[in-house]
């Protein structure tokens, strides 16, 4: 066996939604460093996550010069989550590192964390040394956030820890067999373990483009975050309802008392109705709350896949033979995540490219 062949192979998984402007910086700064690693073989794999720009068609431009580039797209947007367990299931390396196409996560650090990982480091996870890049109100939210998932959670999340990290394939294949559709990854990443190395970095801003992360796809991921790992809240509601139970018997005894002692002369419906008003926004609240986790069980038992894709390209290995332009189609291997890969079916040469199938 030749020296490259012993070689392990590390998979790079790098979503994307409308990147079109960062795609060229993006592999201009990535190939070099993961070239520069001569102890490793390299993949990347980029998941176009329903981009609406020429994200797919720059991709294809890439992928087609370069065999170490694979392109999985999806039929439609599913989201970060449903893109990077997409990634996930799709790497073929003995480690894998998640990384955003923004540059905001380095790739310098590459080699520190493929050095880790040879040196017996199971997951190796980036953290912000500050969020100076951020907003002040995002920084405040998700200082509060890490605060109070990780005083709700039985699973602690490391604060300013996102999702770039490297894992190796034994954590990949425990992701893999989580049964969760409505998937919140840095809560997942804490829950499977396994021995973590922490590196530092200072986070840059975006290279180019903008968020795609609005206020209300944070607040909808939080609530996402809470109610995926802690069942607090509801504990907490009744803990809210034996109060009132109480205070409300105490409020009984004390009017039959002064009934009985001093007549019952009849007023305070202004303190009434606003007792009433409170405690009817309590009940709705405490509803609002069971509605969530009903929700996620509504969402579980449908069962539906975390991801389709509708097709995946990569250039031909022999570009000598082949035009750099030419492009192989690979149909659909499997769309859940808890899934293992099956043997594709040989097709004919031209045909059965777009075939699509499910179990």
């Amino acid at each position: 066996m030749s020296a490259h062949a012993r070689r392990p192979l590390v998979s790079l998984v790098v979503p994307f939604h409308d990147e079109a402007e960062t795609i060229d910086a993006f592999f201009a700064a990535t190939l070099p460093i993961l070239e520069s690693v001569d102890t490793i073989r390299f993949e990347i794999v980029c998941i176009n996550d329903g981009s609406r720009d020429d994200t797919l068609d720059r991709l294809i431009d890439v992928a087609a010069g370069d065999p170490r580039v694979r392109i999985v797209d999806l039929t439609r947007r599913f989201g970060k989550e449903a893109a990077l367990t997409a990634g996930i299931d799709e790497a073929a390396g003995t480690a894998v590192i998640l990384i955003d196409a923004d540059l905001q996560d380095p790739p310098a650090l590459i080699p520190a964390m493929v050095e880790r990982w040879l040196a017996g480091a199971e997951v190796v996870a980036a953290k912000r040394t500050d969020r100076m890049c951020d907003p002040l109100m995002q920084r405040v939210a998700a200082a509060l956030y890490y605060r109070v998932h990780n005083r709700l959670s039985e699973v602690e999340m490391p604060e300013n820890v996102g999702d770039f990290r490297l894992m190796d394939r034994q954590v990949v294949d425990a992701l893999r067999a989580l049964p969760e559709r409505r998937r919140f990854m840095k809560g997942l990443f804490a829950w499977v373990g396994y021995r973590t190395e922490i590196i530092e970095y200072t986070r840059a801003p975006r290279s180019g483009g903008r968020s795609k992360f609005s206020g209300w796809r944070r607040w909808n991921f939080a609530l996402e975050g809470i109610t995926s790992f802690s069942t607090v809240p509801l504990r907490v509601w009744t803990y809210i309802g034996l109060a009132f139970a109480a205070l409300s018997f105490i409020y009984g005894a004390f009017i039959v008392m002064r009934t009985l002692l001093f007549g019952n002369p009849v007023h305070g419906y202004a303190s009434l109705i606003s007792v009433m008003l409170f405690v009817g926004g309590i009940q709705l609240i405490g509803i609002g709350v069971i509605g969530e986790y009903l929700g996620r069980i509504y969402h579980e038992s449908k069962q539906r896949p975390v991801y389709l894709v509708r097709r995946r390209y990569r250039a031909q290995r022999d570009a000598a033979a082949h035009p750099a332009s030419k492009l192989l189609q690979f149909p659909l291997k499997r769309t859940h995540a808890a899934r293992r890969r099956t043997p594709l079916p040989a097709t004919a040469a031209g045909h059965g490219a777009r075939k699509v199938s499910f179990k």
